[in-house]
């Protein structure tokens, strides 16, 4: 259906850096369910938590290749 290479997503994220998004998601996680942080701040808080889990998860950080950056040796 689609041309080899079309959606090929190289990981460019090493183990470290995705356990470190890991972990900063969960504290902002933890953060708005307690209410520590509330109104837009919450908002912004759980759209990072988010985008890190995500790209923890798959090991791909669309704003490093942009920089041309990868931290997987």
């Amino acid at each position: 259906m689609f041309k080899k290479g079309v959606l090929d997503m190289v990981k460019n994220m090493s183990s470290t850096d995705r356990w470190i998004r890991l972990v900063i998601a969960v504290v902002l996680i933890w953060l708005n369910y307690t209410a520590v942080i509330t109104g837009g701040l919450s908002t912004i808080a759980w759209i990072v938590a988010a985008i890190f889990v995500v790209t923890s998860a798959i090991g791909y950080c669309p704003m490093y290749q942009i920089l041309k950056i990868s931290t997987k040796k």
